[in-house]
């Protein structure tokens, strides 16, 4: 009679399914649970910085992998433009998804450097800017595998910091000027442009 481990039973089922975005180098994983805490993202543009995220890291060691983000329920991957997906997205699934099925850790939690808060609160009119960004940007740029965060307000400007898939898109230039700089310009009157790190 065959013997079943009582810990095969019980391991939690992955499944995986792959979302594309606007950034044609980027490939959304996305998993039936949560990943992280909700509202916490992690940016690892190289493997360096990735030293405190086992699964990061190891994803570095395709030679095709350039980014890893991790946010809520979804791993986005970016590669070097001169591989496609077609030939590389089932092998990274199956890794994600072998790596989530043997329940190992994304990120060894004794590690983490907390991401620094943008600002402190600030005025009111910066926190006026927070809450068009949190009300009408994140959720878009977050269904499209990264993440925006207000940076800072000066003097008309508008500094957000870009991660995940939004990291060296081709159309994220567009999308910042013509999107949610138009948004912010007419939501609230004293912004007169918005630039970007992390493009």
């Amino acid at each position: 009679m065959e013997s079943y481990n009582r810990e095969e039973m019980y391991k939690r089922k992955v499944n995986l399914y792959m979302e594309s975005n606007p950034n044609p180098n980027s490939l959304k994983f996305v998993a039936n649970y949560m990943l992280v805490e909700p509202g916490k993202s992690y940016d690892f543009p190289d493997a360096a910085s990735a030293s405190f995220a086992p699964l990061a890291l190891e994803l570095f060691n395709f030679d095709y992998v350039e980014r890893v983000f991790y946010m809520s329920n979804f791993i986005t991957v970016t590669k070097t433009p001169e591989v496609e997906w077609a030939a590389v997205q089932g092998e990274i699934r199956k890794f994600i998804t072998d790596y989530l099925q043997d329940e190992k850790p994304l990120l060894e939690e004794d590690d983490i450097d907390e991401p620094e808060q943008a600002q402190p609160l600030g005025d009111e009119l910066e926190q006026k800017i927070i809450g068009v960004l949190d009300e009408y940007v994140k959720p878009a740029v977050e269904m499209d595998g990264g993440a925006i965060q207000f940076h800072s307000f000066d003097n008309g400007v508008v500094t957000v910091l870009l991660q995940g898939s939004c990291s060296g898109c081709p159309s994220s230039t567009i999308t910042l000027k013509s999107g949610i700089e138009n948004l912010l310009k007419s939501m609230v009157p004293e912004v007169q442009e918005v630039v970007a790190e992390g493009v």
